[in-house]
């Protein structure tokens, strides 16, 4: 398990922003209060964007919002995100991304991956079994072990690459 401090605060005004939806088809509980997006699916909230081929959301009677992403086959779900007052977006990818909206985090899981691109460049990525992204504590937990048939740890991995904090003033 590995913790980076990573200073990633997503926009702060995405919190209060509706979340909106596109799919191909939808199937609505309003007594469970569960929806299920099929098809292409598409979720923005302010300037956070998730994509997947199903996107299942559910509200709690408080009206906190709690997602699941699931990819097309063969690929991963989808998540980006501008930081609050940078030219700085984090991406992220996995077989499943969970969001909760309560806890203000997401979490790719299973070929997770996250990068920072700084404009549009390439400046950090991470990679791991489970990443969280939380914006309330500013920090990455990534887990990169990998658990065989018996559930036991195979010796997963964790990868990183960090590029160096550019001085400049427009990075900051």
């Amino acid at each position: 398990m590995a913790v980076l401090p990573a200073a990633a605060h997503a926009e702060k005004a995405d919190k209060d922003k509706p979340l909106n939806i596109e799919a191909d088809s939808l199937v609505h509980d309003e007594l469970k209060q569960i929806s299920v997006f099929k098809g292409r699916a598409v979720l923005t909230k302010g300037t956070m964007v998730m994509r997947g081929e199903r996107i299942e959301i559910r509200q709690d009677a408080d009206g906190y919002q709690f997602g699941l992403i699931l990819p097309e086959p063969n690929k991963r779900a989808f998540f980006r995100q501008k930081r609050e007052g940078l030219d700085e977006y984090m991406e992220g990818e996995g077989l499943r991304i969970d969001y909760d909206g309560r806890a203000d985090q997401v979490i790719m899981s299973d070929q997770a991956e996250v990068r920072r691109y700084r404009g549009a460049v390439l400046a950090d990525q991470m990679t791991g079994k489970r990443i969280v992204y939380n914006n309330l504590t500013d920090v990455f937990t990534i887990d990169g072990q990998k658990a065989g048939e018996t559930g036991k740890s195979t010796g997963g991995r964790v990868r990183a690459t960090l590029a160096p904090r550019s001085t400049t003033t427009d990075n900051k």
